[in-house]
């Protein structure tokens, strides 16, 4: 929950999620902390499951994924769920599955090669699944923001007494 990090476990967060290599002795100078009391504090944060862990961002397009898409999913009924989500587990072109509200049931963001890879993976794997009803794919032209950061407000207007404002 939010409201159980104070201003320096956001300072922390927004840190690591700039530059998750930084050291302990430049995290703590950036805290103004000990590097003990810093380790303490990630350490804490680690446990509680707010910070997850730590990866590399690797280029898509260097690695010859130069196609990206969304596919909304339909399911003929919930049944069917455990058989997709299981299938989303086994393929890694597949980074993101989300149970949605509105049209579809799921929403895949993937990764492919070329529209073969693509094809394939919507054609042959997600279309084979028992209980699937209706997939629409949408490709990717370009984009112009996608980041891992989470908008983390270090000023937190509710812990603020209000302002007095004079009337003449």
């Amino acid at each position: 929950m939010q409201s159980d990090l104070d201003a320096v476990d956001k300072k922390i967060l927004t840190l690591l999620m700039a530059q998750g290599r930084m050291t302990w002795s430049d995290l703590a100078a950036r805290l103004q902390l000990s590097p003990p009391a810093t380790a303490e504090r990630v350490r804490r944060l680690e446990e509680r499951a707010i910070l997850r862990g730590y990866s590399a961002q690797v280029s898509a397009e260097h690695l010859g994924l130069h196609l990206m898409a969304f596919i909304t999913l339909t399911l003929d009924h919930p049944r069917h769920r455990a058989d997709l989500l299981n299938c989303v587990q086994q393929h890694d072109a597949i980074q993101e599955c989300h149970h949605i509200a509105g049209d579809g049931d799921y929403l895949l963001k993937v990764r492919c090669r070329h529209t073969r890879d693509l094809e394939h993976l919507v054609s042959e794997v997600l279309k084979s699944l028992p209980g699937v009803l209706r997939t629409q794919t949408t490709i990717v032209l370009s984009t112009a923001k996608e980041t891992t950061t989470l908008p983390l407000d270090l000023h937190d207007p509710s812990t603020e007494a209000p302002t007095q404002t004079e009337h003449p």
